[in-house]
């Protein structure tokens, strides 16, 4: 019943199409031949099906793996160059109806501490995001049609637009929120919302019900259909994900590919982000009771493997994971990370409490922003706080078709540098700013075109003299 045109969750996400994809890539693991056929396909940039990625995924050959990470290398830098975007979780609320077994804020968890941002909060705790320099959020809420109905949810995006202090303005305000309906995305799209982000959690449906025992979230169809109808409601942009550790990883590697495959086929348009995110200490949840858990050199591998099977799109590693294993992926494939996060509600205005149990998962990389944007640029890495493909309408097919072509890097680089400059006047530590200043002065000898590159020296003298908001 495989069909990745199809608009049910089952058909183009196949239980059994998975399951044979899993056998032949144990019998073809071996088959350097075929390997061989694969690497120089992905090497075209075209992207790679699931069948073929997850033989891949399952070579034991040292020598054909070290090609793989290379070529994900490679690939990476052509798409996206030397640029990490960076942005920060915003957590609303944790108020939740759902049963999810691996997730603190479920239902039955009595004793953890349940709150809502008000409006004011909500601008306190921009405030403070904007201090350290973000322009980019992604809003967090639990499901909870009576604490967190969309209309409080679009009252939040509304504040945050709203909110301008001294120089700090979040320009684009990405959304995590549970599975709704189309007109309610059509009403997210209407609030000028970014990307609309969803994580499937497993795509292995007998697990997913387990995991999910009561709540909305108990619906694997509606769950898993969720983006089909966020592009019926005018949303182009989604961020797909799933949180390795509940399933085997090699059957979630295969769903998330043909996801990507299933909205390709169905709107011209795969996912404008993937996440990979791993389960992580929280409240009640002990990760140890996962016995499905991904090591280190598996995650490493699952990250280049997606990268050239999906080369345009942007994927994104959070706090969960450590310093040492964000540096490991980095040149992997991964394009944005968060810095300075806070997993709990209200954590970013007041210091949390040692008792404060409101988080929902335990962070890993505790640094500020500052530090993960200096260690970023000690790398060689231009962090980018850019927004401007969304705010000049360059989002769906528009910018996957730039992305493909290459033609975004025209305006990449640029307007990475300009907001990395004005992080560097508004927000940096001295040492960042010295490290930022020379790196900046480096990589404008990168700008190809001697027309683009007098405009950007002209704007970044602009920013130095007070003025914000260029972009190309």
């Amino acid at each position: 019943m495989y069909d990745p045109k199809s608009l049910k969750a089952e058909e183009f996400i196949s239980h059994d199409e998975i399951l044979e994809t899993l056998a032949y890539a144990d019998e073809n693991k071996n088959n350097i031949e075929l390997i061989d056929s694969i690497i120089e396909k992905a090497k075209l940039r075209k992207g790679l099906t699931h069948r073929e990625a997850s033989v891949l995924l399952v070579c034991p050959n040292e020598e054909k793996n070290k090609e793989i990470y290379a070529l994900a290398e490679q690939i990476k830098k052509d798409f996206y160059g030397n640029r990490i975007v960076m942005f920060a979780p915003l957590y609303l609320s944790n108020y939740c109806v759902n049963g999810c077994v691996y997730c603190p804020y479920h239902a039955k968890n009595k004793h953890i501490a349940r709150k809502k941002l008000t409006q004011e909060e909500v601008k306190k705790e921009v405030i403070a995001l904007q201090d350290m320099g973000h322009k980019r959020l992604a809003i967090e809420a639990g499901e909870d049609p009576v604490n967190n109905p969309i209309e409080y949810i679009l009252e939040c995006i509304k504040t945050i637009y709203s909110i301008k202090h001294k120089n700090g303005a979040i320009r684009r305000v990405n959304v995590n929120i549970a599975a709704t309906t189309v007109e309610n995305y059509r009403k997210l799209k209407d609030a000028g919302i970014g990307t609309y982000i969803l994580f499937q959690e497993t795509y292995h449906k007998e697990s997913y019900e387990q995991l999910h025992p009561t709540g909305p979230k108990h619906n694997y169809a509606y769950h898993t259909e969720a983006m089909d109808r966020a592009m019926e409601g005018g949303i182009d942009d989604v961020g797909l994900g799933v949180l390795f550790g509940l399933e085997k990883y090699r059957y979630e590697f295969a769903g998330l590919l043909m996801h990507a495959e299933h909205l390709e086929a169905v709107h011209g348009v795969g996912p404008h982000t993937i996440s990979v995110p791993r389960i992580r200490p929280a409240d009640d949840i002990d990760p140890n009771e996962f016995t499905d858990a991904v090591s280190d050199d598996i995650f490493a591998k699952l990250v280049a493997c997606i990268r050239i099977s999906v080369p345009y799109t942007g994927m994104i590693v959070s706090t969960r994971e450590s310093k040492k294993t964000r540096e490991k992926v980095l040149h992997l494939g991964i394009s944005q990370i968060s810095g300075g996060s806070k997993t709990s509600v209200g954590g970013y205005y007041e210091p949390e409490a040692e008792d404060d149990n409101s988080a929902q998962f335990d962070v890993d990389d505790n640094r500020t922003l500052d530090e993960v944007v200096n260690w970023l640029m000690k790398m060689g890495y231009i962090p980018s706080f850019c927004t401007a493909c969304y705010r000049e309408g360059r989002t769906g097919d528009r910018f996957m078709s730039l992305c493909k072509s290459g033609q975004i890097q025209n305006c990449c680089l640029p307007n990475a540098l300009m907001t990395l400059k004005e992080y560097l006047e508004d927000y940096a530590s001295e040492d960042t700013k010295e490290i930022g200043e020379k790196l900046i002065a480096q990589e404008i000898q990168s700008i190809p075109k001697e027309k683009v590159k007098a405009i950007v020296i002209d704007y970044l003298n602009n920013i130095h003299k007070g003025k914000r908001d260029f972009r190309f």
